[in-house]
């Protein structure tokens, strides 16, 4: 995709630059092949032990999203009318400084709090965090991580006393048995997903998914238990007291390594009295319970892994340590293809949780004991240290709102849209002394709460530095786009505010490689093996070895610079006395709907293709072309109970906010449960911030929101009539029309619905195109309209609205619009749906990587194709990342059973 602006300097060089993907934590290595127009080729990086060369569709597609058309590229300023003004870097820097100086002399260090994210690079994470800790005195200090793995984080430190996942994605490839537990790998972490299904296919061994809803991952594995919601610590409860009630324990292990195991046996005993309570708890048949711990059991090599089911709980901490006890209790970790392992959600998470994001921890994996404050310290030679714990994300929200914090400084984050209550967020963050927001896109949620400054940083592809994936592998996030504009890198920004503080001399950092080896040298510092993160290694690295650095799992302190892949096979934890802990687990409260007014779990997460927000995502048309629109999932049974009908639409409400979505009927939801995608925003739907319905409970450990269980009522709503637009740029509707933007080639669309009728929409086409050639077809009566908008021989813009049911397909007219030499002279074609240049119609596409379309899939097991693999072979579909290979089966067994009828 070529930029919008002129880059300043010489292009890069047209060759492959190695660096990683920033969507999720599997961390895959990407070839980036500038193109010396600001753009780039992206290919996935063979030689990357994470991917080994695949993409997923968001990965493969990343060169659909370097555009700057959405891009901040200078600093902005809030003026007194409320209106924004651009100014330079010296006077955007100083209005920062002198805002918290302001602040911190009326309010105190406490006052003053930044919220950060996954999407930073370690580098810049490493500063905020030393700035504001050590420097500032604050430990507010919190990061959009706590919404996703802060419950492992707190489940292994309790348990391990550390931080740390004992394995490695190898693992994977040789385990004999893999459960996923709340994870919907296929769709969120499918490079590694595939892994699985190659080790099934070619070594037999066997998956099994724990997760409420039958989800793309359940589609072709040994073993499916639809739990019912928050009754993962019962069931794992269950699994140890089998363990040990079939003598199936290690002994010399836990003799050896572990201790509180008889309590916790008791406590399990207590919780999982008999394989009929834990039938009775989770709402799963008896036999099937027996035959998953048989399975386990008698295993030998079993990863069990997890993601955001358990993570995103009230009781998400005991569902890690519940997991954590079965493995240890049978030596089971630390092992080729065995251990417990977490699948972390963001590319930098755990770089985050390395430097001290997390209100709760201080850098280089410590907490705030006081010989570690005192450590920290003396480290940084920081003048003012924090001395205890800072306030977690939905906290620290809540001190925004009562006037506690007077000043937040927002990176690389959009809290307005994914924290729980997000309308009180918006509205919180608007009431600031000081709002600073470091961000890469000109509009989003949480500008639109209209900060003070909005400082333009770096962007995916002009960012240098490192990330850490989810098996501790850190490896270079390289640039391969010069700056635009006056962009400038989070570190360099964070770096600029202190010097302004006073503390230039502890901030005077070179670049990235410095501040990596300072990083570094603290991991090392007093350290001996009493920490786990250790990459002391790296401390003294040259700022050309830290160019050329390979990707590598840390621990790797100075006498093994080449990493660890496991750890705890032979114990070592990082207790006091190097034993794991096993701990008392809380009772299970089985989430439950609130009331008769509210009988329904609102269940949120991601969808295959989509990221976040969508601000990086919601620029590619391919991206957006599987699910275009924001919808709420429901069980067909629950639907007729609530009088829902496919694509038709229903209100989700609570005592917290409420959502319009599409209605899509799937009967792999538990009854009584919803689900609903995170990533609409007020920026892309008219009624879709999933976290304005969302509560803030949070697990007593981890601060972690629950996520997955909001008690929820959902209603019928009606519109009148539907439509789509295609404008080559923003079109407004008519006042409360429903609606979902997304990228289309040559533009944007806007699916729509709507009370408005013809007359109201032919007046607002006409006063929006006045200069352009118009073709319309109306019929005032039969309530439909269309046109076409012409201008110098291109199509410049077409709408299509009908009565509710009756629009056509809009992919002819979308291909019409995205080809710029098919000059529309057959224009009532065009407003009839049809094709102008003869090809049939792609249908929904199904196949991201590859653009592969329903009908040609169809198309294929018609012509005699009888596997997803013969697809593959015809077509390409499903041979990339594999995430549309459980919709390619569903279609091929829709052939079949239509032949048979």
């Amino acid at each position: 995709m070529r930029r919008d602006v002129d880059q300043p300097g010489p292009p890069m060089p047209p060759a492959a630059i190695r660096t990683t993907c920033p969507y999720c934590g599997v961390g895959c290595g990407v070839l980036a092949t500038p193109d010396g127009r600001g753009g780039a080729a992206i290919a996935g990086d063979p030689s990357h032990p994470a991917n080994l060369g695949r993409l997923c569709s968001k990965g493969a597609a990343l060169g659909e999203t370097l555009g700057l058309g959405s891009r901040v590229l200078h600093p902005l300023r809030r003026t007194a009318s409320g209106s924004y003004e651009r100014i330079g870097w010296e006077a955007a820097l100083d209005a920062v400084a002198d805002g918290l100086k302001s602040v911190i002399a009326t309010h105190g260090p406490d006052a003053v709090a930044f919220y950060l994210s996954g999407q930073l690079l370690t580098e810049d994470y490493y500063l905020a965090n030393k700035l504001m800790k050590g420097f500032i005195g604050s430990p507010h200090v919190d990061t959009n991580s706590r919404l996703c793995m802060a419950s492992t984080v707190a489940g292994q430190r309790r348990v391990f006393g550390s931080d740390t996942v004992p394995g490695s994605y190898e693992d994977l490839d040789s385990a004999d048995l893999i459960v996923l537990v709340g994870s919907n790998a296929a769709w969120c972490h499918p490079v590694l997903f595939r892994r699985m299904q190659q080790n099934r296919a070619q070594r037999g061994a066997r998956i099994v998914v724990i997760d409420p809803r039958a989800t793309a991952t359940s589609e072709d594995v040994d073993q499916v238990l639809r739990l019912a919601p928050g009754s993962d610590t019962l069931l794992f409860a269950g699994l140890l007291v089998h363990l040990a009630d079939r003598g199936l324990t290690d002994a010399d292990y836990l003799a050896r390594h572990v201790e509180g195991y008889e309590a916790a046996l008791t406590n399990a005993r207590e919780i999982a009295p008999s394989l009929e309570a834990v039938a009775r708890g989770t709402g799963l048949d008896a036999t099937e319970i027996a035959a998953f711990y048989a399975l386990w059991s008698e295993t030998p090599a079993v990863v069990t892994a997890w993601s955001q089911g358990v993570n995103q709980s009230a009781q998400g901490t005991d569902k890690v340590a519940a997991i954590l006890h079965c493995h240890l209790a049978t030596g089971r970790i630390g092992k080729p293809g065995c251990g417990p392992f977490s699948l972390t959600g963001q590319p930098n998470a755990m770089g985050g949780r390395e430097v001290g994001g997390l209100a709760n921890m201080l850098a280089a994996h410590m907490g705030y004991a006081p010989t570690e404050i005192d450590r920290v310290q003396r480290f940084w030679k920081a003048p003012r240290m924090a001395q205890s714990e800072g306030l977690k994300a939905v906290a620290m929200m809540e001190a925004v709102e009562a006037g506690r914090i007077r000043a937040l400084w927002v990176m690389a984050t959009n809290p307005a849209v994914s924290l729980p209550r997000a309308d009180r967020v918006r509205a919180a963050l608007g009431s600031l002394d000081l709002f600073v927001v470091s961000e890469n896109v000109l509009s989003n949620d949480t500008l639109a709460a209209r900060p003070h400054l909005i400082l333009p940083a770096a962007a995916w592809g002009e960012k240098d530095g490192t990330v850490t994936n989810s098996e501790r592998r850190i490896s270079r996030q390289r640039a391969f786009l010069s700056l635009p504009s006056e962009v400038k890198p989070d570190w360099w920004i964070i770096a600029q505010v202190a010097q302004r503080l006073g503390f230039a001399d502890a901030f005077a950092h070179a670049g990235p490689a410095a501040i990596y080896a300072e990083h570094a040298a603290l991991s090392a510092f007093e350290n001996e093996g009493r920490r786990d993160f250790d990459i002391g290694a790296h401390a003294g690295l040259t700022k050309h070895a830290y160019d050329a650095l390979q990707p590598v799992q840390w621990p790797a302190p100075a006498a093994r610079p080449l990493g660890t892949p496991r750890l705890f096979a032979e114990g070592g934890f990082f207790t006091a006395n190097g034993r794991a802990r096993m701990v008392p687990l809380a009772a299970p409260a089985l989430a439950s709907a609130a009331s008769e007014a509210l009988p329904l779990l609102l269940n949120t997460g991601r969808l295959r293709d989509h990221w976040h927000t969508l601000t990086r995502t919601g620029l590619s048309p391919r991206l957006s072309a599987h699910c275009a629109e924001p919808s709420v999932q429901i069980h067909p049974e629950d639907a007729r109970r609530y009088g829902l009908t496919e694509a038709g639409f229903a209100r989700i409400a609570n005592d917290h906010g409420s959502v319009v979505l599409k209605v899509a009927l799937d009967p792999g939801m538990t009854r009584g449960s919803l689900f609903a995608p995170i990533h609409w925003s007020a920026e892309t739907a008219s009624h879709a911030r999933i976290g304005a319905a969302v509560q803030a409970m949070c697990d007593p450990w981890s601060g972690q929101p629950e996520m997955k269980a909001t008690p929820s009522s959902i209603e019928q709503v009606t519109y009148a009539a539907q439509g789509f637009v295609l404008s080559r740029d923003a079109f407004l509707l008519p006042e409360g029309s429903w609606w979902s933007r997304l990228a289309v080639e040559g533009g944007e669309a806007r699916l729509f619905a709507t009370d408005a009728g013809p007359a109201e929409w032919m007046a607002a086409v006409r006063a929006r195109f006045e200069e352009a050639d118009l073709t319309e077809l109306v019929d005032m009566a039969g309530g439909a309209y269309r046109c076409a908008v012409i201008r110098d021989g291109r199509l410049l813009a077409a709408l299509f609205l009908a009565p509710f049911g009756g629009l056509p397909l809009w992919d002819s007219v979308k291909r019409a619009f995205a080809d710029p030499a098919a000059l529309p002279d057959n224009r009532l074609a065009l407003l009839a749906g049809r094709s102008l240049d003869g090809a049939s119609d792609p249908g929904p596409t199904v196949c991201a990587c590859f653009g592969v379309g329903l009908a040609a899939i169809r198309a294929a097991f018609a012509g005699g194709a009888a596997s997803p693999d013969e697809i593959g072979r015809q077509l390409k579909a499903g041979t990339n990342c594999g995430s549309c290979l459980p919709e390619i089966r569903r279609i091929g067994a829709q052939a079949r059973a239509t032949v048979a009828a």
